[in-house]
């Protein structure tokens, strides 16, 4: 048996066809149960209660100040992403984070059939941040919070992304659920789709066998695209998705200067 000399990482043992299928269907058991867990969960989401904010609340837009109630287009719900911003600071250094979640945001005409819509308050001011918006080819509705997100937050943590929902009945606006952190990957395919193949996310946090690649995070990295083997993370570099945009041609000039 030859040795791989190009392997970067180890693999799982290797074992027959049925015996595969047989540690499959085990797994596939929890996954089931996963499932139906997970649509317990939305069940209960669905009851729960829901608290008054106000419909008045200021935002800016593309054509100046808008009100909260204005961001809902005419829907009946609404879903707002609070996007992390660093003021004066240039493109490459912009939340990682932010910029990997609203990346895999795309066609809203789902959304929409079910009367909700989507749309990204910025907690950083409008004519810096929607041009990051334009450079990252993202059309997205995107206002500015910055002058109301403690109202909004109510209590929370400010400059934390955080992921919204809202409900109107008339011109009154409420807010029916929240999350942050972890609780936004239900913005996003990539992790879901990396926590389907063997190596999964190759963060550090996860529970893997020893060999398995590791990095301590996918949505940075300087240089350009990472490659294969992954190399150590840097701490600048860009967010992930920006490269393809510069490789394009567009210009990243947000009318900032570095302030570091």
């Amino acid at each position: 048996m030859t040795v791989d000399q190009t392997r970067t990482a180890e693999v799982p043992r290797v074992v027959g066809r049925a015996a595969f299928q047989a540690e499959l269907d085990a797994l596939r058991v929890r996954e089931k149960a996963h499932t139906r867990e997970g649509d317990a969960i939305a069940a209960a989401r669905r009851r729960l209660p829901m608290v008054e904010v106000d419909a008045a609340i200021p935002l800016t837009g593309p054509h100046g100040p808008v009100t909260l109630l204005e961001t809902f287009e005419g829907r009946r719900q609404l879903i707002a992403y609070y996007f992390m911003w660093h003021a004066g600071h240039p493109a490459a250094e912009q939340c990682e984070g932010c910029t990997f979640y609203t990346s895999q945001v795309g066609d809203l005409s789902y959304l929409h059939s079910r009367d909700i819509t989507y749309a990204t308050f910025c907690q950083g001011p409008y004519e810096e941040s929607v041009r990051y918006r334009d450079f990252m080819g993202w059309d997205m509705p995107w206002y500015s919070a910055l002058d109301s997100v403690d109202a909004l937050i109510a209590g929370r943590q400010a400059g934390l992304f955080h992921l919204m929902c809202y409900l109107r009945d008339g011109d009154r606006v409420y807010e029916t659920y929240w999350t942050t952190r972890r609780g936004v990957e239900a913005m996003d395919h990539s992790y879901m789709l990396m926590d389907l193949t063997v190596y999964g996310r190759q963060e550090s946090w996860e529970d893997s066998p020893p060999g398995w690649p590791r990095r301590c995070s996918n949505t940075r990295t300087s240089g350009g695209p990472p490659a294969w083997p992954p190399a150590p993370e840097w701490p600048g570099g860009r967010p992930i998705a920006q490269w393809s945009r510069l490789e394009a041609g567009h210009s990243d000039d947000l009318g900032t200067q570095d302030v570091c």
